[in-house]
């Protein structure tokens, strides 16, 4: 059977729970076929594929907005929350971005083949460690059509093969999106088959996938926390993930003022719906009644509702009262939990007990205090004096990513291209035996 090109659903065909998984694993051994091509496809025709993509997707920008505000139209008539109809629309922003990190893919290093640590032994032999794709990679996502582009760069520059399953919100953005990707690949002489995107909405396809550890290598899930739960659930093969985004922003009594004010603004105002988003403040107590009425003004003319423990609401009573499950809630709305604080161990000591491991900043200007911070909080991303809203790998230099890992082995925190290659052993000889 033909697994459908995409670009082109044919969904129809796939209806039944026996054509999904007949579907699924036509998708997966084409991907392992295609993933052997292109882990040897060397740097020029990766590059070009990138670059043809970037071209296709500015060229087509009409085309890609015209797609996206059908998925939009239907998201409003489905009565889906701000948030993710923000993460939802494409803009003529958004597409120069999409194009813009895919030549800044381009633009890096490629990894696959790189060998460090080379080191001579005393018997002559000298060994050292290859960067080599990881094979085949599922990534599962949410609303952001962007994620097309993104994961399918990032992918084919680290030499592996993926499967591309959006959400059925996204539909007709992510098929408009991967037409350019495939002409790209064409372009390029690489195996169109190196990224396929579902064309079929059906949820059971997310379940068939799980199960494919002969064909996938690793799935990246990017979205809400159900669906992240369900993939930590039902999946077979190992994953890159974060659970929830709660984000902190503490500014010290050695903090700059003005710092302080712009960055505890920006880290929850500036985008509401993302898993770098600000969702608690803290604030030591020192500076609380000067800082916290400036900050409360701010928040308010932006619809920001605050909910404080009882010192932060001694001193804007128009805070409503925190509970115990504020603290431990990524909000992705307009509302943010504040707490006033001792000092630094008393903030250090919130964010081991509510924090993700996600992205946690700091403001102040006291560098030992820094330093602990940076040290002592156990998070994938950990700031000084800047927005946890630069937790991101466009905004890390990785041109993009894949997503946010808070796991603690393989790769963590924004997972670009040496997050989506492994090392190998190698060793070099002349003629050496073992006594």
């Amino acid at each position: 059977m033909q697994s459908p090109r995409f670009g082109r659903p044919r969904e129809s065909r796939y209806h039944s729970r026996v054509d999904i998984e007949t579907y699924m694993r036509d998708l997966g051994k084409r991907a392992r076929a295609a993933s052997r091509l292109v882990a040897k496809a060397n740097a020029n025709a990766k590059n070009k594929a990138l670059t043809l993509t970037a071209a296709a997707i500015e060229r087509d920008r009409t085309r890609l907005l015209e797609a996206n505000a059908k998925d939009v139209a239907a998201a409003r008539a489905a009565k889906l929350d701000s948030a993710a109809i923000d993460r939802l629309t494409l803009t003529d922003k958004t597409i120069a971005a999409m194009a813009d990190g895919l030549r800044q893919i381009a633009g890096l290093p490629d990894p696959v083949g790189e060998i460090s640590e080379l080191k001579e032994r005393p018997t002559g032999i000298k060994v050292g460690r290859m960067r080599v794709p990881l094979g085949v990679i599922a990534i599962i996502y949410e609303s952001r059509p962007n994620v097309t582009a993104d994961a399918a760069g990032l992918c084919l520059k680290s030499g592996n093969a993926c499967i591309l399953r959006g959400g059925s919100e996204s539909i007709h953005s992510n098929q408009a999106i991967a037409l350019c990707v495939q002409e790209g690949l064409r372009g390029a002489g690489l195996p169109e088959d190196a990224v396929q995107v579902l064309s079929t909405t059906d949820r059971a396809a997310v379940g068939v996938m799980l199960r494919m550890n002969e064909y996938i290598d690793i799935v990246v899930p990017r979205g809400g926390k159900s669906l992240i739960e369900r993939v930590m659930s039902e999946s077979r093969i190992p994953m890159i993930k974060h659970l929830d985004g709660i984000c902190h922003v503490y500014i010290d009594d050695k903090a700059d003022f003005d710092k302080a004010i712009r960055i505890a603004d920006n880290a929850k105002t500036q985008r509401l719906g993302t898993c770098n988003t600000m969702e608690t403040l803290l604030v030591a107590r020192a500076i609380a009644a000067d800082i916290l009425p400036k900050l409360a003004a701010i928040y308010a003319s932006k619809g920001i509702e605050l909910r404080g423990d009882d010192a932060a609401r001694a001193i804007v009573p128009a805070m409503k009262a925190a509970t115990e499950e504020d603290w431990r809630t990524e909000y992705l709305d307009a509302i943010l939990s504040v707490r006033v604080v001792d000092g630094l161990d008393q903030a250090i000591e919130h964010i081991a007990t509510y924090s993700s491991q996600h992205t946690d900043a700091i403001v102040t200007e006291d560098q030992a205090r820094a330093q602990r911070f940076l040290r002592e909080v156990d998070s994938s991303s950990v700031m000084v004096n800047a927005s946890t809203r630069f937790a991101d790998g466009y905004e890390y230099g990785l041109g993009a990513e894949i997503g946010i890992s808070t796991d603690k082995l393989h790769a963590r925190g924004p997972v670009g291209l040496e997050g989506l290659t492994s090392l190998k052993w190698v060793v070099f000889g002349d003629g050496q035996i073992r006594t």
